[in-house]
């Protein structure tokens, strides 16, 4: 700004000069011929001089601009490489989640949904972004072939979601080789990283039953194993809609740090709005996955 100042009032003080010398030409064409073609010529010079003046001073403008601007991006990629905030909550031995800050309340509950993306888990993430409700979907091998179900997995994660295992083919690990349970891990770990890009961080086994060697490739692979803390829409007796909702806000084992289970299911997708709503009524917050370490 200030050389902007400077530039305009230079210009205006030269212009003042032309003028001046340009009326002393015009005053002394009748009597003087040759000083009028010397007057002539130095104010050509003085407009060349300026105009040269003029030119330099703008480059200069211009290189200064191009250097703020290489600054201001060389400041926005930094910005984008920070790294995230101090996570807020950990995992638990029983699947439930704690704050990391002594003393902190605990009014967080974890959403997790499992066996996606079968046919309404895109449905389910798309209505949780809505309602700026964090999940884990919790996705089966068999669910993953075919073009389509890989871009309903994209689609997933790019909503926001994290993205866990729940093994290839959905077996009783109890009822598996060691060898094939750790097929059934690494190899949908290898898949999602395909899909997605990244490897899963939790780990759940179906029906909630993990063995020795299940926890030895989990913790190879750098997870976390979880089960849950209640869930209901397995059971004959809310496999519709208004009676899950109720039943998952209502129970007595709703608590804070509460893993709640449900499944990719047209009911529970259609029970979503008003389960969020109902734990957020009773002042229960839904934790952002990324906030647990």
């Amino acid at each position: 700004m200030l050389s902007a100042v400077i530039l305009a009032a230079g210009c205006s003080a030269d212009n003042e000069g032309a003028a001046e010398a340009e009326n002393n030409v015009h005053t002394n064409t009748e009597t003087a011929p040759d000083e009028n073609n010397s007057a002539a010529e130095e104010l050509n010079e003085t407009n060349d001089a300026e105009d040269n003046s003029e030119e330099e001073e703008l480059e200069i403008e211009d290189e200064e601009e191009n250097e703020e601007g290489k600054d201001e991006e060389e400041s926005d990629g930094e910005e984008d490489m920070e790294e995230p905030e101090t996570p807020a909550y950990s995992l638990q031995g029983d699947s439930s989640i704690a704050p990391l800050e002594e003393g902190a309340e605990n009014n967080a509950v974890l959403l997790t949904i499992d066996d996606a993306p079968d046919q309404h888990a895109v449905e389910m993430a798309e209505t949780l972004a809505e309602l700026d409700a964090g999940a884990i979907f919790f996705v089966n091998g068999h669910f993953l072939e075919g073009e389509e179900k890989e871009e309903m997995l994209q689609h997933i994660h790019e909503l926001g979601f994290e993205i866990g295992n729940h093994t290839m083919t959905h077996p009783n690990l109890r009822d598996v080789t060691e060898g094939e349970t750790e097929e059934e891990i690494i190899a949908l770990n290898d898949r999602i990283e395909e899909i997605i890009g990244e490897r899963p961080r939790f780990f759940r086994a179906p029906f909630g039953v993990n063995t020795d060697k299940s926890e030895e490739v989990v913790e190879t692979e750098g997870m976390q194993s979880m089960n849950w803390t209640y869930g209901y829409d397995f059971e004959a007796d809310y496999m519709e809609a208004e009676a899950l909702e109720e039943i998952m806000v209502e129970t007595e084992l709703l608590r804070g740090g509460a893993n709640l289970l449900m499944h990719d299911r047209s009911f529970t997708l259609e029970a979503l709005p008003g389960i969020v709503e109902g734990l957020r009524e009773k002042g229960y917050e839904i934790v952002d996955v990324r906030d647990i370490e």
